[in-house]
């Protein structure tokens, strides 16, 4: 079989982790019908990779049903966890779901900063579980969505204290050299904003059913009004709250990123405009809520000026064109569900959220053209 770590490899001491009786059940599931993976045969290919694996207890399956694309399995063996990713089942969008890349990422980043989970081994034989995949190591902690975990509502002013955090750990991340981390060439940093709003909107004519002509029209207004980038950074591509974990003791500080699969080299400022993008604010009007999960608002986070705020002032980075990178996340989340929805109308997914998904495309579009329209 094809890996690209050696034939066999050791767990590092202490990766192993035990699930707490206590977890949230709703953190991992049964697998969804439709998304079932050939377990015999990959419970052979992991004995015969990992030197943990190779005399363990047999295989157990769990997913972690709250992503909305990459598909992504808790395995146990007895105490031993990991965790499998890949991609989604049907046609997919070029360039998308790259689990050689997010392999590629975390089996390095770990070693520079604890934001990184550890990627132990990828494989790209089909034969496997039908793609590419990679294996990485668990982490505990709360994934916070819609509502405060029972775990975390004991701190004071939790929210804002998480809000922080996370602004913090961005700034972290774009100070990272990804040439120290063995990285330098993960990216192409020339004319990486531009290569972001036309391949999004390659994208989007994949997925476009003729019912949202101001797509188009946002698309052009962005290509119009591109600012120039000033700092050149990693760029994690798809952060949000719900892709940040907490230590339950520790609300000032990010545990760990996750879904790293889009993660370049480019402008620092697309981050902070996804971030802001899923962020909601007290002040948005009651049609335009931002937000990644219902219940956000009543959370108690910061709000978008005072994530903004801080992150410049950890970062130094100049905030004057943040409308555009806000507009520009508004446009390409919009892409995103049409994605989703349209792999739900083909009979490739069968998560029930993705059949009215992209109800929220005319809501992000008319967000992008208002935040767009000082810079016309």
């Amino acid at each position: 079989m094809n890996a690209l770590n050696p034939p066999t490899r050791s767990l590092p001491t202490g990766q192993a982790s035990v699930r707490p009786v206590e977890e949230a059940p709703e953190e991992f599931a049964t697998v969804r019908s439709g998304e079932q993976l050939d377990w015999a045969r990959l419970d052979a290919y992991l004995r015969a990779h990992l030197d943990d694996v190779r005399d363990a207890p047999p295989l157990e399956v769990w997913q972690f049903p709250n992503g909305a694309a990459n598909l992504t399995y808790l395995i146990g063996y007895g105490a031993l966890e990991l965790v499998v990713r890949r991609p989604p089942f049907g046609t997919l969008a070029p360039g998308a779901h790259d689990m050689r890349r997010e392999h590629r990422v975390l089996s390095r980043l770990w070693q520079h900063t604890t934001l990184a989970p550890r990627a132990y081994l990828f494989c790209d034989d089909h034969s496997v579980i039908g793609s590419d995949f990679f294996v990485m190591e668990r982490r505990h902690g709360e994934v916070v969505r819609g509502v405060i975990p029972a775990s975390m509502s004991h701190h004071d002013n939790v929210g804002h204290r998480m809000s922080m955090a996370i602004a913090d750990a961005l700034a972290e991340f774009h100070k990272l050299d990804p040439a120290a981390c063995d990285l330098g060439d993960l990216g192409k940093p020339d004319g990486f904003v531009a290569r972001q709003v036309s391949g999004w909107k390659k994208r989007w004519d994949l997925v476009d059913l003729g019912k949202q002509p101001l797509m188009d029209d946002i698309h052009a207004r962005l290509e119009r009004t591109m600012p120039a980038s000033t700092r050149v950074s990693f760029v994690h591509n798809d952060l949000k709250l719900d892709n940040c974990q907490f230590n339950p003791a520790d609300p000032d500080r990010v545990q760990s990123f996750f879904d790293w699969d889009m993660t370049t080299i480019g402008d620092p400022l697309i981050d902070l405009g996804t971030l802001l993008n899923y962020w909601p604010d007290p002040d948005d009007p009651q049609a335009v809520r931002r937000a990644s999960h219902e219940g956000m608002l009543e959370m108690g986070l910061a709000s978008r000026a005072a994530m903004a705020e801080r992150y410049a002032e950890r970062s130094g980075i100049d905030l004057a064109r943040i409308d555009w990178y806000e507009a520009f996340a508004q446009w390409k989340t919009a892409v995103v569900v049409q994605q989703l929805h349209v792999r739900w109308v083909r009979g490739e997914s069968t998560d029930p959220r993705m059949e009215t998904i992209a109800d929220s495309v005319p809501v992000l579009a008319a967000a992008a053209d208002r935040l767009l329209t000082p810079n016309l």
